[in-house]
């Protein structure tokens, strides 16, 4: 039987504990652990949910990885690739990667009676993933495509429809810089937002086919091809698997480049990593704050307790013993503390989760509502962590013990 522990546990439970001194203080405490848990559960799980969105959005346009010509041009106006099944097939089978599409692209103006607008055209293929789009389609659909006819219809997002007033069946013309100058004609079939204002004021998608046609490209050449990953974690170590693969498929007429999105956009993820840091301090502020309070509630307890550590001195009780019952006492309180903040964090998780009850201005943020993300894991680490180091603050001021005279404790009232 563990005599310590026994003796902490009856001291918290006694009667007589709801009238002593300590009890607000260490009430305080107990609140001051569940409220910082709470918020670092809520940080965590905002951070993490955050990142994942505007993660998923930036690759639903440009995936993880473009495998493009390479040529010292940037634009959307692309150097083709001439390119068959057979390098997609491999890319597919690299472990990993979720899926290999063909893409085109064609920087274009698109004119209505009063207004016009400079977009770039996203050819898409008969095997295009529509998974990404058609989450976050808002008004009609997807244009359907299949291998005997090209497909007349066109994706627009919500804020060129907005911009020029166009809406769902409507007849668009888009006009191309080239000689000699073109035109070509769509039916809006669906309309898009995800929130990025930066793609959104820029990408309409159609039909590939009309893109090779106005470049008088055969049915084999494309701007490249876009490979999407099952976890863009992966991105740094699937990089030289892919590259390798490439290489096989370059030669002395066209060289392939593989640029990752983080290079393509690393001014966006630069953000998100920056973000991480914000994590970590107010995680090692919460803990910090929820240390000083138990320590303060500890002291409190050792004073109000002086009695009754003088009497087990007496009775042959050693330092470390008679330290070993406080700590279990704090920790006991700790837990209480942890188990309100968990209750109180996830509640509010969820509650934003599936209800939205906290919107956000997209224009700012790219997204209409607080994201959250409920990791069990790292809620679990988050309890451990907090308890530990929360624990390992009290040691020190547990020593005091040492000072005790048994004695003048004896005495003590």
């Amino acid at each position: 039987m563990n005599l310590e522990l026994y003796i902490a546990n009856r001291i918290l439970s006694g009667k007589s504990e709801n009238k002593s001194i300590s009890r607000p203080i260490v009430r305080i405490a107990i609140i001051g652990i569940a409220i910082g848990l709470s918020v670092m559960i809520l940080s965590i799980a905002i951070v993490i949910g955050f990142k994942k969105e505007i993660t998923e959005k930036v690759t639903g346009f440009g995936a993880d990885f473009q495998i493009t010509h390479f040529d010292n041009n940037t634009s959307f106006e692309t150097t083709p690739l001439t390119l068959n099944d057979s390098i997609k097939n491999e890319l597919k089978e690299i472990k990993g990667v979720k899926y290999a599409q063909f893409f085109a692209t064609k920087p274009s103006i698109l004119k209505t009676k009063t207004e016009i607008q400079g977009v770039v055209l996203h050819g898409t293929d008969t095997d295009f993933n529509t998974s990404f789009l058609k989450r976050n389609i808002v008004k009609g659909k997807f244009y359907e495509q299949n291998d005997s006819t090209k497909s007349n219809q066109c994706l627009i997002s919500l804020n060129i429809s907005k911009m020029l007033n166009i809406k769902i069946g409507d007849k668009i013309t888009f006009w191309f810089i080239q000689k000699p100058v073109r035109a070509r004609r769509f039916t809006v079939s669906g309309i898009y937002n995800t929130g990025l204002q930066e793609f959104d004021n820029l990408f309409v998608y159609c039909d590939i086919r009309h893109i090779q046609k106005l470049n008088n490209w055969s049915s084999n050449q494309y701007s490249g091809i876009e490979v999407k990953l099952n976890d863009i974690k992966q991105i740094d170590d699937i990089y030289p698997e892919i590259r390798r693969n490439t290489s096989i498929h370059s030669g002395e007429k066209q060289m392939l480049k593989t640029i990752n999105i983080k290079s393509k956009y690393p001014n966006i993820f630069n953000w998100l990593d920056l973000i991480d840091m914000n994590v970590w301090i107010i995680i090692s502020l919460m803990i910090i704050v929820a240390g000083f309070n138990m320590v303060s509630g500890l002291l409190i307890l050792i004073l109000e307790k002086t009695n009754m550590i003088g009497i087990l001195k007496a009775l042959g009780q050693k330092d470390i013993n008679i330290r070993k019952i406080f700590l279990y006492m704090s920790a006991r309180l700790v837990g209480q503390g942890l188990l309100l903040g968990n209750i109180i964090g996830i509640s509010i998780c969820l509650l934003q989760k599936y209800g939205r009850i906290i919107p956000l201005d997209p224009v700012m943020y790219y997204i209409n509502t607080v994201p959250i993300n409920i990791n069990l894991f790292h809620i679990l680490l988050l309890n451990v962590g907090t308890l530990l180091i929360t624990v390992m603050m009290l040691v020190i001021p547990s020593m005091i013990i040492s000072k005790v005279s048994p004695i003048k404790a004896i005495k003590f009232d």
